[in-house]
């Protein structure tokens, strides 16, 4: 995919839903003329829907970092580029609301920190020892399920499934329960698409029932579990103490809503930008397929890299000072775009090309560097690895088969749906 330069610097409004539905390729043409022209430009803020106005109020705008270095110096330096403000949303949302969606992407230390600590130390060696036994099993079982058809919604039942299924075992979720996840993650991360909310419905309610519904599976887990524990990471986080402190009811329930928004979503889309980009670079198809153990590291990232299925995160300016030599002021706030930082010419050598040996390769598909480095990096990674391992091995000939439906949204790089084909295999 090469990018097409069919807007002027003039012309780009990153905040106008027009511009996301344009094809990928003019997307990227307009990002690359931004890199080269205005790195760090100014745009008002998204329209609000009147009905929201009394709750959401009118912001001062936005600068949209375009560039690998500027993502990456704010991404290092959180006491000035600070997320406690809204990390996941351009418009100020009630602080409920952060704490609600956003658990700790949307906190700054010393919050920050203590929820970091606190569900590092329930993830301890033999819990992510049993997780990643789970991976396989689970990526095994949802290949069973398709392998005899010759043909499936990959989005549907191959790539959002490993996730979802890895993340609800671990937390402990019942089987039956898992639709109920997956439909509510997809309401949440839909930013209104009408396949997910449909025309008429009042986009901030459905989010709102939504994340309802994951709150209240979750809290009733976390209460049953503080007297009947057993392996899940639930138990484990409803139980852990460090120095003193422990997660409280209503911190586990936004933990997961974090963990299922995004370790399910941005997984599952990876993995499918992942197949369709090997089916549109049968070369590097070949070289992975040839040696999956020794190209999967690579592989992986260059897939996150590719796909960039997180394309934004805001931070909030804590104190006047500088990014690549524009003055910013207390209160600014800036859209790191890691979709563009990962097509940088400055950082990447022929960042249009899909490279499954690209090394280095220092994308900043998972953030970047910094205290909010995303924790379930290398959990998504294994999934990744081991989705397509699997694949290779049972369905080496799959492919993605027409065009996939995107989903209409400025920040998950979202596929909802796309067909593949593959020669049947009876068990």
């Amino acid at each position: 995919m090469q990018p097409r330069a069919v807007l002027t610097a003039d012309e780009i409004d990153l905040s106008d839903m027009e511009f996301w539905a344009r094809p990928w390729d003019e997307r990227e043409g307009a990002f690359r003329t931004l890199r080269r022209e205005r790195p760090m430009p100014f745009f008002k803020e998204p329209e609000i829907p009147e009905a929201l106005t009394f709750v959401i109020p009118e912001g001062r705008g936005y600068y949209g970092l375009t560039r690998h270095a500027e993502i990456s110096e704010a991404s290092r330096h959180p006491e000035i580029y600070q997320s406690g403000k809204g990390a996941t949303s351009i418009v100020d949302m009630p602080d409920e609301m952060l704490d609600f969606f956003g658990s700790m992407i949307n906190m700054d230390n010393p919050r920050h920190a203590r929820l970091r600590r606190i569900v590092s130390a329930a993830f301890n060696p033999r819990m992510i020892k049993s997780i990643e036994d789970r991976i396989d099993h689970v990526a095994n079982d949802v290949i069973d399920r398709v392998a005899g058809l010759g043909g499936c919604d990959f989005v549907t039942e191959v790539s959002s499934r490993l996730p979802l299924e890895v993340i609800c075992d671990m937390m402990g979720i019942a089987p039956s329960d898992y639709d109920t996840v997956f439909n509510a993650s997809n309401v949440i991360l839909s930013n209104g698409d009408p396949e997910y909310v449909p025309e008429g419905t009042d986009p901030m309610l459905a989010f709102m029932t939504a994340a309802q519904q994951l709150n209240l599976l979750m809290l009733d887990l976390a209460t049953f579990r503080k007297d009947h524990p057993t392996e899940d990471i639930t138990s484990a986080l409803v139980n852990t103490n460090v120095d003193g402190e422990a997660l409280t009811d209503a911190e586990v329930a936004s933990f997961f809503i974090l963990l299922v928004v995004a370790g399910n979503e941005t997984t599952r889309n990876a993995i499918s930008h992942g197949l369709l980009a090997l089916t549109e670079h049968p070369d590097q198809r070949a070289i992975w397929m040839a040696d999956p153990a020794g190209i999967a590291g690579t592989g992986v990232d260059e897939i996150v890299r590719w796909s960039s299925p997180v394309i934004w995160m805001r931070r909030t300016v804590a104190s006047d000072t500088v990014l690549g030599g524009t003055e910013l002021r207390e209160g600014d706030k800036v859209i790191m775009f890691y979709n563009s930082a990962n097509r940088d010419e400055e950082v990447f050598e022929d960042p249009f090309s899909f490279d499954v040996r690209r090394n280095p390769n220092p994308h900043v598909g998972f953030g970047a560097a910094g205290p909010h480095f995303c924790l379930g990096a290398h959990l998504a990674r294994q999934e990744v690895d081991v989705m397509f391992r699997r694949l290779f091995e049972r369905l080496p000939d799959i492919e993605a088969s027409g065009e996939p439906d995107r989903l209409l949204s400025p920040f998950i790089n979202g596929i909802k749906h796309m067909e593949c084909v593959f020669t049947p295999v009876t068990a």
